[in-house]
């Protein structure tokens, strides 16, 4: 399955992706960032670029839409049929599970973040401007076609009911970050996994605590509808990728 993520003549990295095996116990190493450093020897480790972007969203949310258990353990996945294709839904589908799902480990702390879904304004940011607003641009349609002869721009992307409510959800948590602008260890240019690490923190050996050893209550509130609305989209997908052949049932 790893050539389903094949780049196509494109230029700028937008993100590196990482990957284990085509089995469901190495799912835990199916990550993204904004460096290599963070991947563990040995995987595939790719570049993502506007041209695979979609591609690599939908490897990423086929890999964690179904959890790993002891009885699918070493199931494969498999290089896919064709009619996902002609699936837009299903595509914009993962593009959203994979902007908030756990795996998403990109920090602005290592390199540009350039999947920050919303805008400024969408957030109440007056006093600074993002570093960069590739994933709004994308998301909206103001992307020039790197393979478009004349110029011509990628298409909006629909979301399904059920996406845009996880991009609600992920909006509100956004938002609620940004009213700490005034603390010493805000990021204008917080990326998902920044934000969960300044109201999470990390323990001794440098490993981000959970949600629970949060104290702002209401950052695990909102955090608990985020996660709520990411599980109901992935039993959306789910019965999709054995559809598409992703998984044999």
């Amino acid at each position: 399955m790893d050539s389903f993520c094949k780049n196509i003549n494109s230029k700028k990295v937008i993100i590196f992706f990482n990957a284990k095996a085509n089995d469901f116990q190495h799912n835990n190493r199916i990550c993204f960032g904004s460096s290599k450093k963070s991947f563990g020897n040995g995987d595939i480790n790719l570049k993502i670029y506007i041209s695979n972007l979609i591609n690599i969203a939908i490897y990423f949310s086929v890999r964690h839409a179904i959890a790993a258990t002891w009885i699918n353990d070493r199931d494969q996945f498999l290089y896919p049929n064709k009619l996902y294709d002609k699936d837009d839904e299903f595509k914009s589908d993962c593009l959203a599970f994979m902007l908030f799902h756990g795996q998403n480990r990109i920090s602005s702390k290592e390199g540009t973040n350039h999947f920050i879904p919303f805008s400024e304004k969408e957030l109440n940011i007056t006093k600074e401007a993002f570093e960069s607003d590739f994933m709004y641009k994308f998301i909206n349609g103001k992307i020039k076609d790197e393979n478009s002869l004349f110029g011509d721009e990628l298409a909006k992307i629909e979301f399904s009911p059920q996406a845009k409510e996880l991009l609600k959800a992920g909006k509100e948590l956004f938002k609620y970050y940004h009213t700490h602008s005034e603390d010493k260890n805000y990021l204008v240019n917080a990326s998902f996994y920044d934000i969960k690490e300044f109201f999470q923190g990390r323990d001794e050996k440098g490993k981000m605590n959970t949600p629970a050893k949060a104290k702002d209550e209401h950052y695990k509130f909102l955090l608990s509808q985020l996660n709520e609305s990411l599980n109901t989209l992935a039993k959306k997908i789910e019965p999709k990728i054995y559809e598409y052949g992703f998984l044999k049932e």
